[in-house]
């Protein structure tokens, strides 16, 4: 493997269009921010980079063999796999390409990438760095590497980038427009949604959580101008629904109030969501009814479970009680939660498995539920605070590197095979274009079986659910 740090690119001019390919691979159906911030950073500096998001795009050969750099957005765990991927072809067909690998999921597994196939990695407020590598290599002269603060190398490690940046408006005129995306459905139609963030990292410390390991419980806050100057351009490419993609929106609960104020104020036509933990739910309850009106029409919250011990080992900060408290804060602003669930942990009994689901038919959530919620197995990843916890080492296994992640078994293998036979139904389920009544339906009775009864009789769905219109949601379902 080649090593950026001992080797210039003098032959190459990085300033010519194409020289330097950003590549997406996956973000939930959205249009890249990982492409679109490092995109308008690098046209800052003087350079023409092109992109490609290959969750969309075909896969443009042409692009890849004119490249002389390519720096690979890997932001989540399905975006790093498909990365690596990705990163082994560009090496077959244009070896003399260097390659950087950036984002959350980089800085996490920045060993094994400068192992196989990254020359550089870098992580956290990743963009000045990735800019000060390219004037680098564009430069052709050797420099220190103290000169290259946060770019880690083959024999040179590198802390993640921890500093406020100097943002400009992300750059979007080259990405897939936003038709090939997400779409929001409310209402029996769909809207275009486009998707911002108003800060990155997050002030808290779960457990399983990727973004502690790597910021520290620290956030960044992007500038309002230039929150809003980005939703001015999706608006006028068609957006009316946005994304807040922040970790958590309330982390910074007076920037964000500001932004979607403003925001509701240019624009009063369009609706948003966000993602908050059900603590902030409960400390900014007061602020609900303000953020229904100016737009809001759901939240994303990681519940994760409804059992006080699994809630306890992720540290997550709230309590079964917690969770239905939020649920009526929410009712009472006129704003949908869709919650998120990792329904597998090593300490998730199987009564709590069934307790989940008929949580979620009780309160007529099963449509606010995607499918997938009920298959998703804790992750662990290189760099995890998990492996420091005594709890996990009882069920931890090897580091499977090629996966990202550690196995880990379940002490009642009633639970890993229920994963399994879960997974499958919800697979077919989801390829089918399934009614998601009839998906809990099924998941609930194999629930069920595996505790060797059948499934309480009567209606599945409580009467608010059969009564009302479908909440929103967006079309992509996947959250990791």
């Amino acid at each position: 493997m080649r090593d950026v740090a001992n080797r210039p690119m003098a032959e190459t001019d990085l300033r010519q269009p194409g020289a330097i390919l950003l590549a997406s691979c996956y973000e939930l159906g959205h249009q890249p921010a990982g492409i679109a911030l490092p995109l308008a950073f690098l046209e800052r500096a003087g350079y023409a980079p092109d992109c490609l998001d290959i969750s969309v795009d075909r896969f443009d050969t042409e692009k890849i063999r004119r490249a002389r750099f390519v720096g690979i957005s890997v932001p989540m765990h399905t975006a790093l796999r498909l990365g690596v991927r990705l990163a082994q072809y560009i090496r077959e067909i244009n070896p003399q390409c260097r390659i950087c690998f950036y984002g959350l999921y980089a800085s996490l597994n920045s060993e094994y990438l400068l192992e196989t196939v990254a020359d550089a990695v870098i992580g956290g407020e990743f963009e000045g760095a990735l800019v000060s590598l390219v004037d680098w290599l564009q430069s052709g002269a050797p420099q220190e590497s103290n000169l290259l603060a946060g770019v880690a190398r083959r024999g040179h490690r590198a802390s993640p980038v921890l500093e406020r940046l100097s943002f400009p408006a992300p750059s979007r005129r080259l990405l897939p427009p936003l038709e090939r995306y997400a779409r929001l459905e409310h209402g029996g139609k769909q809207r275009l949604v486009g998707y911002v963030e108003a800060s990155r990292g997050c002030l808290h410390h779960c457990f399983h959580c990727p973004i502690p390991p790597v910021y520290r419980g620290r956030f960044f806050v992007i500038p309002a101008e230039v929150i809003l100057e980005d939703i001015r351009r999706l608006v006028q490419a068609g957006a009316t629904h946005i994304t807040f993609g922040d970790p958590d929106f309330l982390n910074g609960p007076k920037h964000s109030l500001r932004v979607v104020r403003k925001m509701h104020s240019e624009f009063p036509h369009l609706t948003f969501d966000f993602t908050a933990k059900v603590e902030h739910i409960l400390k900014h309850r007061s602020r609900f009814s303000e953020l229904g009106a100016l737009g809001c029409i759901f939240i994303v919250s990681a519940l994760e479970s409804l059992s006080d011990i699994v809630l306890a080992n992720l540290n997550k900060g709230h309590t079964r009680a917690d969770i239905y408290a939020a649920l009526s804060v929410l009712r009472s602003a006129g704003i949908e939660l869709r919650p998120s669930f990792v329904a597998f942990t090593p300490w998730t009994a199987l009564d709590d498995y069934i307790d989940m689901l008929e949580f979620v038919a009780d309160e007529g959530l099963i449509y606010n539920v995607d499918p997938v919620q009920y298959t998703i197995r804790l992750l662990i990843p290189p760099g995890s605070a998990l492996l420091d916890r005594p709890e996990t080492g009882r069920y931890l296994g090897p580091l499977v590197q090629e996966s990202f992640s550690y196995v880990w078994t379940h002490a009642d293998p009633r639970m890993d095979e229920l994963h399994q036979i879960v997974s499958a139904a919800v697979e077919n389920a989801v390829r089918v274009n399934e009614d998601p009544l009839i998906t809990f339906d099924r998941v609930r009775e194999l629930a069920y079986q595996m505790r060797g009864e059948a499934p309480p009789a009567g209606e599945l769905a409580a009467p608010l659910l059969l009564n009302k219109s479908r909440p929103p949601r967006l079309t992509e379902p996947w959250f990791c």
